[in-house]
């Protein structure tokens, strides 16, 4: 029975989920019950796009990728596919009727991971941010928004300023990985020699504002992912305030984190924030 199949691939998504981020699985827990495995389903795609680009330096890449390309192709083509991650993604897909457009954009930036790895102007950076991260933000509210044009059109800016937002978050945090371990620079004009007080507080001014402008679109969500995206959204704020924190020359030869009891701290005091009404 198909059934048993669709079972099995759903429980992959939020296992693929629960295992590479704490932080974005307790955010999604917070989801209400009829959305919350659609966004296992977006984030094990995404997740496995990312991976074969990110972490498989032993294989070939590009073979990997391209494989995965023509599964993806196939599964939205068939409404079914033998890979578990790709066939409830594609349930998702139909389900909410995600844009076409909105999953190459995705694919066509985890693809220039292959070859790209320094983003010298702005528009390129940009361009680069809109794919792997804005794109994310509108599937995911898609989800939200259980498919309502309306309500979709009037959040877009700010899904996609909080998806600029967690990713630009992510490129701080990662700045040392990504340029000893793959040679990608992503901010313009800073790389991990050059980053210094005045370039460090530049990106975050920057990201503060992606975070102001988001957080409006947050406080119009529905009521069964308000508190998710609130959860996610007041951990990437605790991140970039360590960040904020943390001399220049640490963030060059460490990796930030915020604990996992400080996680659960934070997501218990965004709990009781939500019940009294106080996320306004």
């Amino acid at each position: 029975m198909k059934e048993l199949f669709d079972i099995v691939s759903k429980k992959c998504s939020k296992q693929v989920t629960e295992t590479y981020s704490t932080s974005f699985s307790l955010a999604t827990r917070m989801l209400g019950p009829a959305i919350r495995q659609d966004i296992y389903n977006i984030y094990g795609f995404v997740r496995f796009s990312d991976e074969i680009v990110d972490s498989f330096h032993d294989y070939n890449k590009g073979v990997l990728f391209g494989r995965f390309e023509n599964a993806l192709d196939e599964a939205l083509l068939d409404k079914i596919s033998l890979n578990l991650i790709l066939n409830s993604f594609q349930e998702t897909v139909y389900k909410y009727n995600i844009q076409r457009d909105l999953i190459d954009t995705f694919m066509a930036s985890m693809r220039l991971d292959l070859t790209k790895s320094v983003y010298s102007t702005t528009e390129e950076f940009n361009d680069y941010i809109y794919g792997s991260a804005d794109v994310v933000g509108l599937m995911c509210l898609k989800v939200f928004v259980k498919g309502d044009t309306e309500k979709y059109n009037q959040l877009k800016e700010s899904a996609m300023n909080l998806g600029s937002a967690f990713q630009k978050v992510n490129f701080l945090r990662d700045l040392k990985d990504d340029y000893e371990n793959l040679s990608r620079t992503y901010f313009p004009n800073t790389n991990l020699e050059s980053l210094d007080e005045d370039s460090k507080t530049k990106i975050i001014e920057e990201i503060e504002d992606n975070f102001n402008r988001g957080y409006q679109g947050i406080l119009q969500l529905p009521h069964d992912s308000k508190l998710g995206v609130f959860i996610a959204y007041r951990y990437y704020r605790r991140l970039l305030k360590k960040l904020q924190k943390t001399p220049a020359t640490e963030i060059k030869n460490s990796r930030i984190r915020v604990p996992n009891i400080e996680k659960i701290g934070l997501l218990t005091r965004s709990y009781v924030k939500y019940q009294l009404n106080l996320v306004k």
